[in-house]
């Protein structure tokens, strides 16, 4: 489906219904049917009968029905969610792009209609597992660790603990609740009497073991048991990994006298962010558990501390949690609403209420999730993209129901209307976002836009780069034809830009003449052969990358993070991804996991004849650095010198005489803790002599280009 333009035939099905049957034996008949995903509009029936109607594909479905010892049949209709969008007036007001108005009523992954980065393939199915359940008369239902405050001083911490059962007895006090966490030698357990089916109280843990993120410590976690009693007799169970940590989002508008505060902090230290952008592991949902292990081993070598679940997408498993519980690595959560203005109405809410705290039970226990975001650039939406210009304040989805839910289920946690999110005094004013989603006119990289920028965190920037040619040949039949003789861009590549159609009129055939002319820009010239090509576009980007990383890691702490897009593409095409659909990773991928290093040795933009050579630390300590810089082109040593770069700092270390319009690639080395590090530097990336750049990569040891020959 992936290959040439067939995926344009997909299309062709979103009229259809489709059909499940099975049977399944049921040794007691006192059980039910659990349905984790279903996608996105059925009914179900169980030996005959109509017993359940579903319409989100975001939530979980328990069917009770009258079963039978024995043998049952079931069967799942699932209707076409184009024609049934069709019951909902699209009010002017209301808005999404081209291809998008049929998903604002629909609660489905909103990528599937088509999106800039994936394909339309309205897909239908049970994309996740269904299992039967025995009913239990006294359960748990739900639990809830949260920390209330820290003391780093006595190493203790006050947590709270909340649960709510199915009691079947008179008394509620016949039930006792027993909670028990061990992490190394620090423990906790306490045992208390339930005067309710929902019932709350506080503990204290002393010699507690913090939870951190990546390079402020270990992310530790207390393996957890939590027994619901029935007259001393244990009756339910449910286990889980609890991590002691506060999270907080220090956030404020700009003002004219400056810009505004964006910075995370987690048991109050400030947390500076390198992130990347979560998107579709696949088209198809149900592929996703078969990708995740090798996207999320990528995710944690690139050294990324957190990373940010994009709101188009579906909501990640409980898998993808627990290895960012495990591995340091802070999550931030849009809610699953993307680029547009939906629906207010009742039925809508209705909808979302019930989904959000679906979703925010299920994942509220996971110390690594650290934000709630009511949705992405639907607040743009709001205030630009659709030609008028509303107050995105007056959205009652981000600014009441979901503000309300998290504050109800998951009240320590900080919350975010949108990303990028406009208050009302940033719509009024005009004045720059502390937070921002940077992507410009997407030319030159350092160019006015880029360098300009005065916001405090990037939640979204990138830059795009082609695959490699042994990918390109799994899904293009002609891979080196990129343009027809009239300039655009073959049926093939706009396909593959993620276009739902070849028209020229099409909003996303841009992205092909784009990536071309980015080449274009950096080089002056795009080379003849194929495989250069590929080269001169995976240097774009990787130089791209790099700078929008290093310009924010210098300037630390002005810079409070950046979460760059993206990481993995969830189908074959052209993207600002590192790794491509097959996991071939783009020359990318190892410029950032350089740039990413927690301690790392970087080059500021020239002034004055001078480049400034920066040091930066995010680890908690003070750390000694050896260093010497090489000029590749000339093979002269130019310095080498010894720092101590304070903790969780950024320094200057060293400054370098430049000339005007010289182009020099700078070799950076470093020794640490007896382990030697790399970087590079390049002055005035313009119009750049490709040879002798790939020259010096070889050099380096740089020339790392996947899927390429050497």
């Amino acid at each position: 489906l992936y290959y040439s333009t067939n995926t344009l035939e997909a299309q062709k099905l979103e009229n259809m219904h489709v059909w499940y049957f099975s049977e399944f034996d049921a040794e007691d008949k006192n059980s039910h049917l659990c349905f984790e995903g279903i996608d996105t509009i059925s009914e179900i029936y169980v030996n005959g009968k109509l017993v359940k109607k579903t319409d989100n594909m975001f939530v979980s479905y328990d069917v009770y029905a009258d079963l039978k010892c024995g043998k049952n049949e079931i069967i799942v209709h699932i209707l076409p969610v184009c024609i049934e969008a069709r019951k909902y007036e699209i009010p002017p007001l209301y808005f999404a792009f081209k291809y998008n108005f049929a998903s604002l009523n629909i609660r489905k992954a909103a990528h599937m209609f088509g999106w800039d980065i994936m394909p339309r393939i309205v897909s239908a199915g049970i994309w996740k597992p269904v299992t039967l359940v025995k009913n239990k008369e006294d359960k748990i239902k739900d639990v809830y660790f949260t920390t209330n405050f820290i003391d780093k001083k006595t190493n203790s911490a006050q947590l709270r603990f909340c649960i709510n059962t199915d009691m079947s007895g008179d008394y509620a006090t016949d039930y006792s609740v027993r909670i028990s966490g061990k992490c190394g030698e620090s423990t906790f357990e306490e045992n208390e009497i339930m005067w309710n089916n929902g019932f709350q109280f506080n503990f204290t843990v002393n010699n507690a073991k913090f939870w951190y993120p990546k390079n402020h410590g270990e992310p530790n976690l207390y393996k957890t048991k939590v027994e619901l009693l029935y007259k001393n007799d244990m009756v339910d169970t449910y286990e889980l990994n609890v991590g002691i940590r506060t999270v907080e989002l220090d956030a404020s508008d700009s003002s004219e006298s400056g810009i505004g505060d964006f910075c995370f902090k987690v048991n109050g230290e400030r947390i500076f962010v390198l992130g990347t952008n979560w998107v579709p592991l696949d088209a198809f949902h149900s592929q996703d558990e078969k990708r995740l292990d090798r996207a999320l081993e990528m995710l944690d070598d690139l050294g990324c501390n957190a990373v940010r679940c994009w709101g188009g997408n579906v909501y990640e498993s409980d898998r993808f949690f627990d290895f960012c519980d495990s591995h340091g690595i802070m999550v931030w959560q849009d809610f699953a609403m993307g680029c547009g203005v939906y629906p207010q109405d009742e039925s809508f809410s209705k909808k979302l209420a019930d989904e959000a705290v679906f979703q925010i039970k299920r994942l509220r226990n996971h110390p690594s999730l650290a934000l709630w975001a009511g949705d992405n650039e639907c607040d743009l939406a709001y205030s630009e993209w659709a030609g008028y210009t509303k107050d995105p304040n007056n959205n009652e989805l981000t600014r009441k129901l979901l503000k309300k839910s998290v504050e109800i289920y998951d009240y320590s946690r900080p919350y975010l209307a949108s990303s990028p999110f406009i208050s009302r005094k940033a719509y009024e004013s005009g004045l720059p976002l502390p937070e921002d989603h940077l992507w410009g006119p997407r030319d030159y990289f350092k160019g006015e836009f880029y360098k300009n920028a005065k916001s405090r965190f990037a939640s979204e920037t990138g830059y795009q780069g082609m695959p490699s040619p042994k990918s390109l040949n799994r899904f293009l039949s002609r891979p080196e034809v990129i343009f027809k003789d009239n300039g655009e861009p073959t049926d093939e590549y706009t396909v593959h830009a993620a276009s739902p159609e070849v028209d020229k009129k099409s909003p996303y055939i841009y992205r092909i003449g784009l990536t071309y002319s980015q080449i274009i820009t950096l080089f002056g010239k795009a080379e003849p052969e194929f495989d250069d090509l590929i080269r001169q576009s995976q240097i774009s980007q990787a130089e791209a990358k790099k700078y929008f990383i290093e310009k924010f890691r210098i300037k630390k702490w002005y810079c409070t993070g950046i979460i760059w897009w993206n990481l993995l593409d969830g189908w074959p095409q052209v993207s600002d991804a590192v790794v491509d659909y097959y996991f071939c990773k783009k020359l990318a991928y190892n410029y950032i996991k350089r740039s990413q290093q927690p301690v790392c040795l970087m080059f500021d933009e020239p002034q004055n004849d001078k480049i400034i050579l920066y040091a930066v630390n995010d680890l908690t300590h003070d750390v000694s650095v050896d260093y010497e810089i090489t000029e590749v082109y000339g093979g002269k040593k130019i310095c080498s010198s010894k720092i101590t770069v304070p903790t969780d700092s950024a320094v200057a270390a060293a400054e370098v005489i430049t000339e005007n319009n010289e182009q020099k690639f700078y070799l950076i080395e470093w020794t640490f803790n007896g382990k030697r590090y790399k970087n590079h530097y390049c002055t005035n990336l313009l119009n750049i002599d490709y040879k002798k750049y790939l020259s010096a990569l070889k050099k380096c040891g740089f020339d790392e280009f996947e899927g390429l020959d050497k």
